[in-house]
C-alpha cells in the first residue's frame, strides 16, 4: 500500500499529455501488487494463493517497467520515482520469497 500511495504521488507530477497512458498504467498496476496478495489469502488453496502471489508479483514488474520508462524520459520528480524504484525492488523479493514459503509449505 505505501508503494501505491507514493506511486500516486509520483504521478501527479508526469507531463498532462502521460495522464491517460503512463500515469494511469502506473496507477493500476500498483494497486494491483495489494490487491491480488489481498485477493489470494481469502482462497481455499495454498497452491491458488501462490497463483495470486505470482500475478502480484508481474504486476510489480509491470510497474518497475513503467517507472524505468519515466526515468528514461525524464519524467515526474526524481526523488519520489528513486523511492518508488527501491521500494518496488524491496517488494518484489519480498512476494518472492513469500511465494515459495506459500509452495513449499
Amino acid at each position: 500500500m505505501d508503494l501505491t500511495d507514493i506511486t500516486f504521488n509520483y504521478c501527479k507530477g508526469l507531463p498532462s499529455d502521460e495522464r491517460f497512458n503512463l500515469a494511469s498504467q502506473i496507477n493500476r498496476s500498483s494497486c494491483s501488487v495489494p490487491a491480488n496478495i489481498a485477493e489470494g489469502s481469502g482462497k481455499r488453496t495454498k497452491l491458488q494463493f501462490a497463483e495470486f502471489l505470482s500475478t502480484s508479483l508481474t504486476s510489480s514488474f509491470e510497474l518497475e517497467t513503467h517507472l524505468l520508462i519515466c526515468e528514461r524520459r525524464s519524467y515526474g520528480k526524481t526523488d519520489l520515482l528513486k523511492q518508488a524504484l527501491e521500494l518496488v525492488t524491496e517488494i518484489q523479493k519480498m512476494i518472492f520469497s513469500f511465494r515459495e514459503k506459500v509452495q513449499n509449505s
